[in-house]
């Protein structure tokens, strides 16, 4: 479907240089903010109480939070968990006050709401636990980068593999920089936001450099940069449409799916329309500075005459 069909090409690589300077602005200020500020780690980072709660009629998820929040902790996590008479929250760590201490305090609170709540299980989840989801989150993100820059080498070329590692990278980061500057809390549910926006930016990549090679082989007088042009171009329908839909979800969870995916689909939000954006102005034209050329894409067949403008001639690699 092309609901959003351009008939000219839009010169997209003409603003790259200005747009690229923009990106490593945003990047810098990005990482700056990490290493300033810092993540605002959930307590599955950072260690905490953890308490299972039963009631007899269906949960009030919200008034669960707002009552434990009077307490003191205005970043609890409070989630159902098998029914929705069960409920777990997640306290964060209090300096002078013990895991009992946390727990009678909560529950005292919550049995003068509903007297006939009752607690299941308590326990406290050390630092330690918070240090292994931090290496597991790590090498998760890890792998899923090099899965991308093999895939992309193996599916293209090694330039555009350099090309959309630059651009996921840029897009994570961005994310992470914003939730440093407005120390949102950074929660696992968050963690899988930031890896989906990894595997959906690169999609987008692959979309457009997959045009680009086609543009290559239908349109040989074409410089680099108007293969490009007209490549991204080309998929601006698809685009439009693709996250057009996609972001209509992830906002139906943002505004009504409640503070368990708020932060989710917040990260999500963020890595989609950076997602777009990087594809276009920081992998293709990433790719455009690494000197790619048709000769990359394509292997030269030329036919029994020799001739080389034969629109036959040439295979994909």
């Amino acid at each position: 479907m092309e609901f959003f069909r351009i008939k000219k090409d839009i010169p997209f690589m003409k603003y790259a240089l200005l747009l690229n300077a923009i990106s490593f602005l945003t990047f810098a200020l990005a990482v700056f903010f990490l290493f300033t500020r810092g993540l605002h780690l959930s307590v599955e980072f950072t260690g905490g109480t953890v308490m299972e709660v039963a009631y007899q009629q269906t949960a009030d998820i919200g008034k669960v939070r707002d009552q434990v929040a009077s307490l003191g902790y205005p970043d609890v996590v409070v989630q159902n968990f098998g029914t929705s008479r069960d409920v777990m929250i997640r306290l964060p760590v209090q300096k002078g006050v013990t895991s009992a201490q946390q727990s009678e305090q909560v529950l005292a609170a919550l049995k003068s709401q509903d007297a006939e709540v009752v607690l299941r299980r308590t326990e406290f989840v050390g630092p330690q636990v918070g240090e292994e989801l931090v290496h597991g989150g790590l090498m998760a993100l890890g792998m899923v980068v090099l899965g991308i820059v093999i895939y992309l080498a193996f599916r293209f070329e090694w330039k555009f593999g350099v090309a959309a590692i630059i651009a996921n990278l840029h897009d994570v980061v961005i994310i992470l920089g914003f939730f440093a500057f407005f120390q949102w809390e950074f929660s696992l549910s968050v963690l899988a936001g930031v890896l989906a926006v990894l595997g959906y930016s690169v999609n987008e990549s692959v979309v457009i450099f997959d045009r680009i090679r086609e543009t290559f082989r239908r349109f040989r007088k074409l410089t680099t940069h108007e293969v490009i042009d007209h490549a991204i171009t080309s998929t601006m329908s698809r685009t439009i449409i693709t996250h057009a839909s996609t972001e209509a979800m992830v906002l139906s969870m943002f505004f009504f799916g409640g503070p368990s995916l708020h932060y989710f689909a917040l990260a999500l939000t963020i890595g989609i329309l950076f997602g777009i954006y990087s594809s276009v102005f920081v992998a293709a034209a990433i790719a455009m500075w690494l000197g790619v050329k048709r000769e990359d894409l394509i292997k030269a067949n030329p036919n029994k005459d020799g001739d080389p403008d034969d629109p036959n001639a040439g295979a994909m690699v």
